[in-house]
């Protein structure tokens, strides 16, 4: 489904789809009868309302587990990404708290991974951040050799959310197999955008969200593998023993049926709609880029996801350019976090304040048109060239008259 091709001049114009989507129009038609006519608990086992509720979630796991090519029963329906990264990682240190564990991650997770690894530490949990390069990756060299005999988790995200940089999912979970350790990933940002597969990359845990791929916010997912070795996981929530007794409360069932919904549709349009949204990126990128020759893209040297372009424009705080682009919507960087500071993310690739400070952040997706992309560089340039004029003409050598 794309949007017009036309475009009126003052229509807003969102470019911001790594914070969250718009619900896909047939995600809110499924969806809807089980706010109505279908409002059954689907823990209620004794009539047909539930009955119906509880078939209906049961296609959506199937749905779910499909986009990542997990089993139905490998899927904990959650409230979104970031319970799932807390269950994951918690559920399973906390088990292993008294015995001096070791967890491994990166210096560039999502604050959802950072603050929980952080809360662990303060519980005796001994975490190595693994430091990245100017492109965000990772020395899968670095990351065995910090491996020890204590180590229980290897925590790295599938694809960076402000920068794009894709990882390697299946290198890095045949170091964590080998050693016997678990490997969790954060997908939030990669699912139904490139494609992943659970079984081959020997992926252990894996959170995702149905609000970035078109479905509902509230309702996410977290992939735990079954079979041998048993996966040792510490519920975080309590009470009825609702999905495997791993996540109590009573489910979301017109979340999850979206979520369901939304996740067949990424499958089903996953190789076409990362292309597309692949060349708009580029026609952006490189539009930008030609008219000012200056900006700098971020990890541009490695693989990225498709649809998220981060830029440095010198001389131009990121603040500025996003109030002064009316009406695209862009953005500075995750959503979900909330500091005073420069990105932790930008400072772990090696920008200076100054240039984190600088850097915007651009996502395309399903409903971007070419009409949107071509306003937006007109506008961002206009608005780059305003902003920095004062600073030019502050720098600008004088010279005095010739005589």
């Amino acid at each position: 489904m794309e949007a017009p091709s036309t475009y009126q001049p003052g229509q807003p114009i969102y470019l911001d789809y790594c914070a969250t989507t718009p619900v896909d129009e047939r995600v809110f038609a499924r969806m809807t009868p089980f706010f109505t006519t279908h409002f059954g608990n689907a823990t209620s086992r004794h009539h047909a309302f539930g009955w119906d509720a509880r078939e209906a979630m049961e296609t959506a796991r199937f749905q779910v587990a499909a986009l990542i090519n997990a089993r139905p029963g490998e899927i904990v329906f959650t409230s979104g990404a970031t319970e799932s990264i807390n269950l994951a990682i918690k559920g399973v240190m906390q088990p292993h708290r008294n015995g001096s564990p070791h967890l491994i991650t990166t210096a560039v997770e999502h604050s959802a991974v950072r603050n929980t690894c952080r809360f662990l530490e303060a519980q005796g949990v001994a975490v190595t951040y693994l430091p990245v390069d100017s492109a965000g990756r990772i020395d899968l060299d670095e990351l065995e050799a910090s491996i020890t005999a204590q180590t229980r988790l290897i925590a790295v995200m599938a694809a960076n959310n402000e920068i794009g940089t894709v990882y390697p999912l299946a290198e890095i979970g045949q170091i964590a197999r080998r050693h016997g350790v678990l490997f969790f990933t954060d997908a939030t940002q990669a699912a139904g955008k490139i494609p992943l597969d659970v079984a081959q990359d020997q992926v252990d845990l894996l959170a995702f969200s149905a609000h970035k791929i078109y479905g509902p916010k509230g309702i996410g997912a977290l992939f735990v593998r079954g079979g041998a070795p048993v996966i040792d996981l510490s519920p975080q929530t309590h009470g009825g023993g609702q999905e495997q007794g791993l996540r109590s409360g009573t489910p979301h069932v017109p979340g999850i049926v979206g979520f369901g919904e939304a996740s067949r549709l990424a499958q089903m349009v996953l190789s076409e709609e990362s292309q597309r949204v692949l060349l708009l990126r580029d026609r952006l990128e490189s539009a930008l880029l030609a008219r000012l020759p200056d900006a700098q893209v971020h990890g541009a040297q490695m693989a990225r996801l498709p649809n998220l372009t981060h830029l440095a424009f010198n001389a131009v705080e990121g603040k500025d350019l996003i109030g002064a682009i009316h009406p695209v919507a862009a953005s500075l960087g995750a959503a979900c976090t909330r500091t005073g500071g420069p990105s932790p993310v930008l400072k772990a690739i090696g920008l200076t304040d100054d240039e984190a400070y600088a850097s915007v952040r651009f996502s395309v997706g399903r409903f971007t048109t070419e009409a949107e992309i071509d306003y937006t560089v007109d506008v961002v340039e206009r608005a780059v060239r305003r902003l920095r004029q004062p600073f030019l003409e502050q720098h600008t050598p004088r010279y005095p008259a010739d005589v």
